[in-house]
């Protein structure tokens, strides 16, 4: 794997003007793409390992560090997820190495669907032959240790700087639930909730040069389908190259929010991601350009874990399912049949909750697995949305999380999709309402009292 660091450097952005810093910033940067074929993650119509490469892949890390020495790392990967086999490593390790708490280390991907498998994340999606699963593993060993140095690299980087923030529009995502006579399938339902909200965070070094743009958006990684064989990050790798080109030296960094329910509108070429990437990069560089409201600390955080229980299965469930003829049924009803022959049935599953705030201007949400828009629409009616950011995507990518009205609509946000994920089946019905129970709690930890059901930041 040629994973490699590359520097970053400050890029002169619209003035010299020196301004005192709030913060301490660093960055840090390495690629991570595989330079041997493996097998890329996301679709189960795939019938054979990558052929090249259209663009490399990256790992992404910013540090920022207030006045009273407390930090925050953000860790931005094209990758389809990292799971808690990997994330919960690399923290515990920046935790031991460089003294960063857990709540201390945000952790998201892009959820390409053009990046390699990444552990035994979707593992279910392919029958890997021996030498196949050992590229897997190789990947995952090196990207594990690679992730934990990238950390410490940005935090080596801290010099003083500013931070901003504020809020462009892109509109290419659309919601995908499509309601039928026989059911919820994938499709285009323009009616459908959705939120094309660009937050974008800048960050600057005193004299005002541009040394890190953390942007993000509500959409799948998915305008390149099943029959595309070549490593990229879809829109959002485009999207970054985009913003570093018009901003030479800086460094561009991509959040997967609340768009599991989401696709770009239209898909399904190559022409199509570059179009959605230059589109969502022309937003960015525009709010980029403006002289921003000002991010001011202290910086506070909060991780927390909730059990979320899934509908109730047996034995049964599994082994009237092994007749099957689709084929990933059967592999996942083997797989369930296991945990019962081991004693060990899948119950329940630990969700991680993460909040960060930055002061009294800006506060981010991150959870954990492919999360619907439901969860922000409804997180930025509770909370207010201003200076509001809620990421998906984040420290562990383990399945879809349905809120109550998909769970109740059936289809494969809600139930299908966990056949790929290795979960026994759909969550319960509570799992919407003991989410936000979770949330409400980590967000009063960083907020206070600041944050009320239907306030405004001031």
């Amino acid at each position: 794997m040629r994973f490699r660091f590359r520097p970053s450097f400050a890029a002169a952005l619209f003035s010299s003007t020196l301004v005192a810093a709030d913060f301490k910033a660093g960055t840090a940067r390495l690629t991570i793409t595989p330079d041997t074929p493996i097998y890329l993650s996301g679709y189960a119509s795939r019938t054979h390992a990558s052929e090249g490469t259209l663009h490399d892949l990256w790992a992404k890390a910013l540090a920022v560090e207030d006045p009273k020495g407390a930090r925050l790392v953000i860790v931005t990967t094209d990758l389809i997820g990292l799971p808690r086999s990997v994330s919960e490593v690399v923290a515990a390790r920046a935790a031991k190495e460089y003294g960063l708490e857990r709540s201390r280390l945000l952790l998201n991907s892009s959820h390409t669907h053009a990046g390699p498998l990444v552990g035994a994340n979707l593992e279910i999606l392919f029958d890997l032959n021996p030498a196949e699963k050992e590229r897997v593993r190789e990947f995952t060993v090196k990207l594990t240790d690679s992730l934990v140095a990238l950390v410490g690299a940005a935090i080596a980087d801290l010099a003083p700087a500013n931070v901003s923030f504020g809020n462009g529009s892109a509109s290419f995502a659309v919601n995908r639930r499509q309601v039928t006579p026989g059911g919820v399938r994938i499709g285009v339902n323009s009616e459908g909730p959705a939120d094309h909200d660009v937050p974008v965070l800048k960050v600057a070094s005193e004299d005002g040069k541009l040394r890190a743009v953390v942007f993000g958006y509500a959409c799948h990684n998915t305008t390149l389908g099943g029959d595309f064989y070549k490593v990229a990050g879809d829109y959002a790798g485009f999207a970054q190259i985009g913003v570093e080109k018009a901003n030479p030296g800086a460094q561009a960094m991509f959040l997967m929010l609340c768009g599991a329910d989401q696709n770009p509108n239209p898909r399904g070429t190559l022409n199509l991601a570059e179009r959605h990437g230059e589109t969502l990069a022309a937003e960015v560089n525009r709010i980029a350009a403006r002289d921003l409201p000002r991010v001011k600390g202290p910086i506070r955080t909060a991780f927390q874990v909730v059990d979320l229980a899934f509908a109730p299965h047996t034995r049964e469930t599994f082994a009237a399912r092994l007749g099957e003829s689709n084929v990933w049924r059967v592999r996942h009803a083997k797989a369930m049949l296991k945990t019962y022959d081991e004693g060990r049935p899948v119950r329940r599953y630990a969700y991680p909750v993460q909040a960060v705030a930055f002061g009294k201007n800006l506060t981010i949400i991150a959870l954990g697995g492919e999360v619907v828009v439901d969860y922000v629409l409804r997180a930025k009616k509770e909370f207010g949305a201003s200076g509001l950011v809620v990421a998906a995507y984040s420290n562990d990518v383990m399945s879809y999380i349905p809120s109550l009205r998909v769970l109740k609509e059936g289809g494969y946000e809600a139930a299908d999709s966990m056949t790929y994920y290795g979960l026994p089946g759909p969550y319960g019905d509570e799992v919407e309402e003991r989410i936000f129970a979770t949330i409400r709690q980590a967000v009063k930890r960083v907020d206070g009292a600041r944050r009320g059901r239907g306030t405004k930041l001031k």
